[in-house]
């Protein structure tokens, strides 16, 4: 059984965001753990730029799926975690440029929280794929 992507008339269809998903029984679900703007020393990068961290974050979420033999097409849930008083706007248009045009986006949500981790993080992305 195939993934079902939901997207029910009525609702707005994004590009860059599924309503929701039918993962099949036996799917191999890999779970990424939240991925912050830290490079492989554990620098942060880009500390005060939202769009530097999420890139960050975002190739290293992409490193954690590669490593586990996977794609961005193979994610089906992604969760956005950023500190309140930043831009939503340009954290998510990395997003929507990293996604592009492919098909069958995978869910999002996203919300603000007063801080993370560590007080430098702007934001956090975790994330859930299927593997082939």
């Amino acid at each position: 059984m195939p993934i079902e992507h939901i997207n029910p008339d009525g609702m707005y269809k994004s590009p860059v965001f599924s309503q929701g998903i039918i993962l099949p029984a036996n799917a191999r679900l890999l779970l990424i753990g939240g991925q912050n703007g830290v490079n492989e020393k554990g620098e942060i990068v880009g500390k005060g730029d939202v769009v530097a961290q999420t890139r960050q974050a975002l190739d290293n979420l992409q490193m954690v799926l590669s490593a586990a033999g996977g794609r961005l097409e193979d994610l089906v849930k992604t969760t956005i975690i950023m500190q309140q008083d930043i831009d939503l706007g340009a954290a998510f248009g990395v997003w929507m440029g990293v996604w592009g045009q492919r098909p069958n986006p995978p869910t999002v949500t996203g919300f603000r929280v007063p801080g993370l981790a560590n007080p430098d993080f702007l934001i956090e992305i975790e994330a859930q794929a299927i593997l082939p």
